[in-house]
């Protein structure tokens, strides 16, 4: 944490502190409120609000009208979803495991949504700017591996352990390459604290303490710009989408790993993939996009006197267009490319993304030694200034 969200942290506490609500609950009471504010203003909204703007693609694409009924422009039909799921009959098949079977749904959403805890929207809204960041999103993601897998184990099914085998050589090959594409990142910021990686992205050209700062990671060096595109690629294939949407096989005449779930606990596995998507691309702007920075404005960095909350919300706005954008790339890529085959899903991993990670990772710490850490904006701004 940098002097002045530190300042901005300490006045914080001062002024509430001085109410009497907030000085009577304790930590814990604003930390549980804290997730469930997260979960359910957040993570949860976005999930429900994400299948209704995934069908407006789709039907944009498809040259149909998509949703129009329930609500204006069909905006409601998420929740008409939702009650249906929660409707539905509540079956297990007679031969399945019911604690793995019930166990399984519940792991995938805890992996996603504990991952929003470390996301940095916004300069002083990040839940826990902890020093592992980076570290711990990638950690508690992994809970989506053992959620799929025990569900289709659970499930007693053919077609879901098939799917669920492929889920396994999938998501455990694309965690080598997306791990490596994060390194480059990683290197340049010195920090696994993702409010640390995003602050030092902050580069104006002129300002008098722009040696301090660089811009967006992603055009950081040549090769931190092909690591962004490897580590948006890698999140693809780990959340499941076309067209490395193999475990889940949506377009086969049975679902994969999902096959026998119905009722909320099918929706718990499409709430958690639309969250792991929110998130992966959160990382991806995070990590190479430059978070909650507007464009060469570093309004902290030029030290312009706006009001905190209007600084809040601008950094919130930056960060949710960015994210929101990638999004809408992974919705565009699925109603556009057909699904790989598994072994040309396989060999993408083993015999391309991985070796262009590395050459990343190598060619990155080269440009750090040759060029003692400094950009190619800086190197420019030094060049012409």
């Amino acid at each position: 944490m940098n002097a002045q969200s530190a300042a901005f942290a300490n006045t914080m506490k001062d002024t509430l502190g001085a109410i009497p609500l907030f000085s009577f609950v304790p930590f814990w009471g604003w930390a549980a409120l804290s997730a469930f504010l997260v979960i359910y203003l957040l993570a949860l909204p976005f999930g429900g609000l994400a299948t209704y703007v995934e069908r407006k693609i789709a039907a944009d694409i498809q040259d149909r009208i998509g949703p129009n009924r329930v609500g204006p422009i069909g905006i409601l039909q998420f929740l008409a979803d939702a009650v249906k799921m929660l409707a539905k009959e509540d079956f297990i098949p007679a031969g399945a495991d019911k604690f793995l079977f019930n166990l399984a749904p519940v792991l995938v959403v805890m992996g996603t949504c504990a991952a929003f805890a470390c996301l940095p929207l916004g300069q002083y809204l990040i839940g826990a700017d902890i020093n592992i960041g980076v570290f711990y999103i990638l950690a508690v993601t992994t809970l989506i591996i053992p959620g799929i897998l025990l569900g289709s184990w659970g499930s007693q099914n053919k077609w879901s352990l098939l799917g669920g085998l492929r889920a396994a050589a999938q998501i455990v090959s694309y965690e080598i390459p997306v791990s490596l594409s994060i390194l480059p990142a990683i290197l340049i910021s010195g920090t696994l604290q993702v409010g640390l990686i995003v602050d030092q992205q902050g580069w104006v050209w002129g300002a008098e303490n722009a040696s301090q700062y660089h811009f967006w990671n992603a055009f950081h060096n040549p090769f931190t710009f092909f690591s962004m595109f490897l580590l948006f690629t890698g999140g693809l294939a780990e959340t499941n989408r076309i067209p490395f949407d193999l475990p889940e096989a949506e377009s086969e005449l049975v679902s994969g790993f999902n096959t026998e779930f119905s009722g909320m606990r099918f929706g718990l596995y499409a709430l958690g993939e639309f969250c792991e998507v929110f998130v992966m691309a959160a990382m991806v702007t995070t990590l190479y996009l430059g978070g909650w920075h507007v464009p060469f404005v570093n309004i902290t960095q030029l030290g312009f006197t706006l009001p905190v909350g209007l600084v809040i919300l601008i950094q919130l706005t930056m960060f949710m267009v960015k994210t929101l954008a990638l999004v809408f790339v992974v919705m565009w890529l699925r109603w556009t490319l057909p699904r790989l085959r598994v072994d040309q899903l396989m060999g993408l991993c083993w015999k391309g993304l991985v070796p262009l990670a590395l050459v990343n990772v190598l060619g990155t710490a080269i440009w750090m030694w040759v060029f003692k850490g400094q950009s190619l904006a800086q190197l420019l701004y030094r060049m012409f200034s």
